[in-house]
């Protein structure tokens, strides 16, 4: 029987089931911090953050060396995965896409991370164990430039009210502007505490009725980060990756101000 994992837990949830034998709590702050304190049980799980994918094999590659790097940490992907972070919850959002790329479709993130765990932390080297299980990559998992361009679904622009509207942005982008069509809604809008999503009933007060939803910013961090509020709320959502920095150097692509 499959058990289910929602998409976004919190100590609640957590704590009770510490040590049930499908579950795996991995620490994604990097090997010194979890040594330093983690709690308790956890492993410490370092697989790096997605990038802008410039074509499909390039992100196949990545998806595959993703699989590898699941594999070299002892993951199966057939276990419950829960990642935390020091609290804001941006790094467990990279990890989250980056395990999702590598195949694993039962993870999730702790909201608040380690800052918001009142439960036992320990300290000292854990060990990890390679297996011999082979994950199979979904490269799908995250959205390329060529996947956005003939997709229907709901763009939502996670950026300031400055940046959306082009007023603003970063000098290092030839155009400032938004996708045509975006809705925007600042991510620190869609969480009640850092790493901790608001309500689902506010969340999709804010974000409305769409099916599916594309995220995007300005370089893929906090886009990702929505992801964790858009999908603890019902959504199926991804994440455009190259966002804003990749969409305003094609200048063939339309936009908005």
């Amino acid at each position: 029987m499959t058990i289910e994992l929602p998409a976004v837990v919190d100590e609640e949830w957590l704590a009770p089931r510490l040590g049930e034998d499908d579950l795996l709590l991995a620490d994604v702050r990097g090997p010194n911090a979890h040594t330093r304190g983690h709690i308790a049980g956890s492993i410490p799980l370092m697989i790096g953050t997605p990038g802008q994918f410039t074509d499909e094999a390039v992100r196949a590659a990545f998806a595959a060396e993703a699989a590898l790097r699941l594999r070299r940490h002892g993951v199966t992907g057939e276990e419950r995965l829960v990642l935390y972070d020091a609290g804001d919850c941006v790094n467990a959002a990279a990890a989250l896409q980056v395990a999702e790329l590598g195949g694993h479709r039962r993870v999730t993130v702790l909201a608040g991370g380690l800052a918001g765990w009142a439960g036992e932390v320990e300290t000292g080297v854990v060990e990890v164990d390679k297996t011999r299980v082979e994950l199979v990559p979904d490269p799908g998992a995250v959205l390329g430039l060529w996947d956005v361009t003939a997709t229907d679904a709901q763009f939502l622009d996670v950026r300031r009210d400055d940046e959306f509207t082009g007023k603003g942005g970063y000098p290092c982008d030839p155009r400032q502007g938004h996708i045509p069509g975006a809705k925007n809604v600042d991510v620190s809008t869609l969480f009640a505490a850092p790493g901790v999503p608001k309500q689902a009933d506010d969340v999709r007060a804010l974000v409305g009725d769409a099916a599916s939803v594309v995220t995007y910013c300005h370089s893929g961090s906090r886009s990702g980060l929505a992801l964790i509020a858009l999908r603890s709320a019902g959504y199926d959502a991804k994440n455009y990756f190259g966002s804003w920095h990749e969409w305003s150097r094609h200048a063939e692509l339309p936009m908005e101000r």
